[in-house]
């Protein structure tokens, strides 16, 4: 159903709560079919986690501690960055290759393209993957309560899976930001039964991720309200409300048709809601996990990962996680790394900054050069800590109910629920977040169509 001006002409009040890259969608497209939109914001900034770090490197350098990398496929969010004026930036042509972390006192890495790496764990699960493409992909299929029950360590082990099979897997955490423990086989199977992520070519926004957001906020500067939480919404056949606490501890009311909610289920389960969610809809939001992240921003006076023959990216089963080039495409003599620990490797790399300073980290490095440079400046951000998002993005573990995913993105009343954590096809992405942001606004003209 296409939107139109037409559609929602008469001054329709919209409630996007959530700057984030679903809620600026959302808003923004809302707001060009007619719509009158508020935007209501917790942080003291748009882009939720997307979150570009400038001013903090050498040579006017910049790098991405959120959201990083847009992908071929995507066509969502790179039809959304040329609307806004942007460019898309090829980066990390060779994709990524497998290095496996020799352990003590062994120095000797074992080095992996990704095509071997895939392809050897695809061989062995050939047979789940088909049977999962029989079911149509279906997460409401019992192949899939088969595989959703397991962890993808059960079925390493259920495997004999070999030591290097056991160290490619444990290096996805810096894709799943799950450890094998923690993630439901059903989230590998689905992985493998698609797109084989960091193979194709991936772009960043030229200038930094965040002009995306910022270029969306431009269209909202009235109707944005930052440092403001939502406590409450309320709803009857006729209207929404929403309570909103501002930064002085007051609140107030702001009255609407609908409500876009674009926040992660992690915040969503703070806000009180009446009536109340149905009860599947609820445990969906509620058994919903979010990974483990730290993300370290390394700035060198030289870019000694970057050799002839060696890939820019490669995940990794080290406790400091995955690393890749943050800045090929800017100019400068400088370069910065980034080093991402998802899953048990945040843990672990918080420990190791907190033992031995960020050094610890560039020591970890050693195999690759690091010494041959000097480190200017460095930037750690968890996002596990930030209070408004409580980790990376979304991951399904075995106790998550695979037959609840579709109540993630299910409409309750007046309230329509968006973000990464919605999208089928590309949740865990920026483009996920922009596709949901899309669908708020189809479903908005729906709903008032059908009025």
């Amino acid at each position: 159903m296409k939107c139109t001006r037409q559609s929602i002409r008469r001054g329709t009040k919209v409630i996007v709560v959530g700057a984030g890259l679903a809620g600026l969608t959302a808003a923004v497209k809302l707001k060009e079919a007619g719509a009158k939109v508020s935007l209501i914001e917790a942080r003291d900034r748009v882009g939720g986690r997307v979150l570009t770090i400038r001013g903090a490197f050498a040579q006017g350098q910049h790098a991405e501690a959120g959201a990083d990398f847009i992908d071929e496929g995507q066509h969502e969010i790179q039809r959304l960055v040329e609307e806004q004026g942007l460019t898309l930036r090829p980066i990390l042509r060779q994709g990524f290759a497998f290095v496996r972390h020799p352990g003590p006192g062994r120095k000797r890495r074992h080095i992996l393209s990704g095509e071997k790496a895939w392809d050897a764990l695809a061989r062995v699960l050939y047979p789940l993957v088909a049977a999962y493409r029989a079911a149509d992909k279906r997460w409401d299929s019992p192949i899939a309560g088969q595989l959703a029950r397991q962890s993808v360590a059960q079925w390493l082990d259920e495997v004999k899976a070999d030591s290097t099979m056991r160290a490619v897997v444990r290096g996805l955490r810096g894709f799943f930001l799950a450890d094998p423990e923690e993630l439901s086989l059903l989230a590998l199977v689905d992985q493998l039964a698609g797109d084989v992520s960091g193979q194709a070519t991936m772009y960043r926004v030229e200038g930094g991720n965040d002009r995306l957001p910022l270029a969306l906020a431009e269209h909202l500067r009235e109707d944005l309200r930052l440092n403001s939480v939502v406590r409450a919404i309320s709803q009857d056949r006729n209207s929404v409300r929403v309570n909103v606490e501002t930064p002085n501890g007051q609140e107030s009311l702001i009255l609407g048709k609908y409500v876009v909610l674009a926040v992660p289920t992690t915040t969503l389960r703070s806000i009180h809601m009446q009536p109340p969610l149905p009860a599947m809809q609820a445990r969906a939001i509620h058994s919903l996990k979010y990974g483990r992240t730290t993300k370290a921003l390394l700035q060198f006076d030289k870019s000694f990962w970057r050799k002839k023959g060696r890939s820019l990216a490669c995940g990794t089963d080290a406790p400091t996680g995955a690393f890749w080039d943050a800045n090929e495409e800017q100019a400068g003599e400088a370069g910065i790394l980034t080093m991402m620990a998802g899953g048990q490797a945040s843990e672990d790399t918080q420990k190791i900054v907190a033992q031995c300073g960020v050094e610890g980290l560039v020591d970890a490095l050693d195999w690759m050069g690091s010494r041959s440079a000097t480190l200017l400046h460095s930037r750690i951000v968890t996002w596990e800590d930030d209070a408004w998002a409580q980790g990376g993005y979304a991951y399904f573990d075995p106790g998550f109910d695979p037959r609840l995913r579709d109540w993630l993105a299910r409409s309750h009343g007046r309230i329509i629920f968006v973000g990464e954590h919605t999208s089928v096809n590309w949740q865990g992405y920026m483009n996920g977040a922009v596709e949901s942001g899309l669908r708020a606004v189809a479903e908005v003209c729906a709903m008032v169509l059908k009025k």
